[in-house]
């Protein structure tokens, strides 16, 4: 559902991304960890279509980003660490103007039920999003992706600033997701949460994928040394 084939992406002199091969199937979340200037954020928007590939491909549901960058929005959809929302409108307002974008009409019953699918009470459907928490916010941009009916899901740092309440929250919803068949791509500091979360976790440094974990043959101690010895 998400693939990238020796995808590369330069600044000048800078190679941001090298040679990444990488393949995530339906119902599969791969958490990737990295410093700053790992080139994790690069790979998400090579993904998303905001910058083109120096050489090799991104795929979502086998249609080339780059060339099909219409055709893999019915597919895709991603969540940024800070998600844009318009503030002047409610919760369910915001749901029913981008699920309409995507072409699909709902009930406001079909609405709610969106909305109490990722934990969000039902007193906030109808406040304006100006009054959310950060965490609120993220729970709105979640129904609207399962609105969407996306099949793929990229994530940018979405627990970064959130307590852990709400961040753990967030990881059993994703979890949710994966388990309907979603496959997620999800970047990440949180080594804990990578952990708790991801089926396999890699460790980018310097735009190259270093490694690849499975998350269920590694404990979170062994991940954070491992983590710590490669950046």
């Amino acid at each position: 559902m998400i693939e990238a084939k020796n995808l590369t992406k330069r600044y000048g002199n800078h190679t941001a991304v090298n040679q990444l091969d990488l393949l995530i199937q339906p119902g599969e979340v791969f958490a990737l960890l990295g410093q700053n200037g790992a080139g994790k954020t690069t790979t998400i928007n090579l993904f998303l279509g905001f910058t083109e590939p120096s050489e090799g491909v991104a795929l979502i549901n086998g249609l080339s980003v780059a060339d099909q960058p219409q055709e893999i929005k019915r597919y895709l959809a991603y969540i940024p660490e800070t998600v844009m929302l318009y503030p002047n409108l409610t919760g369910i307002e915001n749901l029913a103007y981008f699920s309409s974008l995507a072409g699909f009409a709902y009930t406001p019953e079909e609405l709610g039920s969106l909305l109490s699918a990722t934990g969000l009470q039902a007193q906030a459907f109808n406040q304006r999003l100006s009054a959310y928490s950060k965490g609120m916010r993220q729970k709105v941009g979640i129904a609207i992706a399962v609105a969407k009916k996306a099949k793929a899901l990229l994530l940018d740092e979405p627990t970064s600033g959130l307590d852990p309440k709400a961040s753990s929250e967030f990881s059993e919803i994703i979890q949710t997701r994966a388990a309907n068949g979603t496959a997620i791509l999800m970047t990440t500091h949180d080594i804990f949460r990578a952990k708790e979360v991801a089926s396999r976790i890699g460790i980018m440094k310097e735009g190259v994928l270093q490694s690849i974990l499975d998350a269920d043959t590694i404990s979170a101690n062994e991940l954070e040394s491992l983590y710590l010895k490669t950046v």
